[in-house]
């Protein structure tokens, strides 16, 4: 369980990244695109993954580059959530998004449907509602920004998932899929900050190593877990997922003050519970 200890905090260390770039003169935007060039290149030299399968007719080229999009652009609203609605809960919206792709698992690929699972679905759109459900007063700007953005977290990730359901479907071993998709990923995330013309600094280069070495770190641990326990999938993932909500949580209350009022805490208490149906016996 090391390996999860170590993939959930570098999940976490991410969230925290991102809620301190603007504090420290980061650009969150140079940051994801410096992001992707250290993951890309970790995932080749580390990784080392047979590229022969991206080279077949089959290859999942059209899966691939909707990842490659999706990627950058997830991640700087994870980074708008962060800021806007705190850490607590843009975790919690993105590991709950698991509910995008299990509900397209029932409705596109025919599983089927069994109690737990139907009361994770149910407790985790009530987590969500929860979560994001704010009594502060505030602009209408700042409103949407508190519950827009976790929402939104919660789509893209969810459709991440199925994308990359979809790439493994056809065959592409974990490690090609990986390097193609940072590879896709940092061309996208570059040409969207040369679009806006960004002055590229070494603040955004440092923060982007940083961010680059956290993201790749979660999922080489991520793996390394799975190898580990190869004959219990459900527990990585579960222990991941609810590390992932929990150690969020314990960060965003004590080092950054979050503010939850009792709609929230319960929200996170049905997201913690909602994980648990949800990847019992995944």
């Amino acid at each position: 369980m090391v390996y999860v200890l170590l993939s959930v905090l570098c999940s976490v260390l991410v969230s925290v990244l991102l809620k301190l770039a603007r504090r420290a003169g980061v650009d969150v935007g140079q940051a994801v695109a410096w992001n992707y060039v250290v993951a890309a290149a970790l995932a080749a030299l580390v990784l080392r993954p047979p590229l022969d399968a991206l080279r077949q007719p089959g290859a999942p080229w059209l899966a691939l580059a909707g990842l490659g999009v999706l990627l950058p652009t997830i991640f700087l609203a994870l980074g708008a959530s962060v800021r806007h609605a705190g850490i607590v809960r843009s975790d919690a919206a993105q590991r709950l998004s698991l509910l995008v792709s299990l509900l397209a698992a029932f409705v596109l690929f025919g599983q089927r449907l069994d109690a737990a699972k139907a009361a994770g679905c149910t407790l985790g759109l009530l987590a969500l509602a929860g979560m994001v459900w704010r009594t502060e007063r505030g602009g209408a700007g700042e409103g949407m920004a508190r519950w827009g953005y976790p929402l939104l977290v919660f789509a893209g990730f969810g459709a991440i998932d199925i994308l990359f359901k979809r790439v493994a479907a056809a065959g592409v071993p974990l490690g090609a899929a990986l390097l193609a998709m940072f590879a896709l990923a940092l061309v996208v995330a570059f040409a969207t900050e040369l679009a806006r013309r960004t002055r590229f600094g070494w603040r955004g280069l440092a923060g982007g190593v940083l961010l680059g070495l956290c993201n790749f770190g979660n999922i080489l641990f991520y793996l390394r877990a799975h190898r580990a326990l190869p004959h219990d999938p459900a527990r990585v993932f579960a222990s991941m997922n609810l590390g992932v909500v929990a150690l969020g949580a314990l960060v965003g209350l004590a080092l950054f003050r979050e503010r939850l009022g009792r709609v929230n805490l319960a929200g996170l208490a049905l997201a913690l519970l909602a994980v648990a149906l949800l990847t019992r016996g995944a």
